[in-house]
């Protein structure tokens, strides 16, 4: 990936974007071509580990070969040159695209161990479930149902050896100008790419 100095992300960036669980694409190379799977995963920062689970019919987790690319996405959104206070000054200003992104790469590790699978979609289903106000859990479910769809998928853990990200998210510009971008973000209601702007200004973050 290529990210020029000023838009370098925090050292802490995966955790940071998954902080708040979501889905990632799972990229892989196969004897076929290139194959991705959109996949929800875990983070665990002290193992240096993404989890998700395939389904067993996919056939991406028994024909990836080598290591795998994680891409995983944070707000984005359209950025309109009309929102730059230099606008008015010159004119010399285009359109662009703030957005937050993490490469990560790593070996592919398959689990196929029913224990293993049960514990992965427990934590999976608590991260997503635990603020609601009635929470689902797996053991909501019959014992039979839940042991049959864990049959039907396989458990995909990534070990992370690299990280790639970055943080464009309008750095480049004068002071005016991020001004102006996040109230333009705002009044798109583009919030969290707005708020993610607003972060990295200079006396924000620490």
């Amino acid at each position: 990936m290529y990210v020029p100095a000023h838009f370098a992300a925090p050292d802490d960036a995966v955790a940071q974007l998954l902080a708040a669980p979501g889905a990632v694409e799972l990229v892989s190379s196969t004897a076929a071509g290139l194959t991705a799977t959109t996949m929800p995963v875990l983070h665990d920062p002290v193992a240096g580990t993404l989890t998700g689970h395939l389904a067993r019919n996919n056939p991406q987790w028994q024909d990836t070969q080598g290591d795998v690319l994680v891409i995983v996405r944070g707000p984005d959104a359209y950025v309109s040159p009309s929102w730059y206070a230099t606008k008015a000054e010159h004119g010399r200003v285009v359109p662009t695209w703030d957005y937050v992104v993490a490469h990560v790469h790593g070996a592919l590790v398959v689990h196929e161990d029913p224990d293993w699978l049960a514990a992965h979609v427990t934590r999976l289903t608590a991260a997503h479930e635990g603020h609601r106000a009635e929470p689902w859990a797996v053991t909501d479910a019959p014992a039979r149902f839940v042991a049959g769809q864990l049959r039907a998928i396989v458990g995909v853990e990534v070990r992370i050896s690299r990280v790639e990200a970055k943080w464009k998210l309008s750095q480049n510009r004068p002071a005016a100008d991020v001004d102006g971008v996040v109230a333009g973000l705002r009044a798109d209601g583009e919030h969290a790419t707005a708020a993610a702007v607003q972060a990295v200004r200079p006396g924000e973050r620490g």
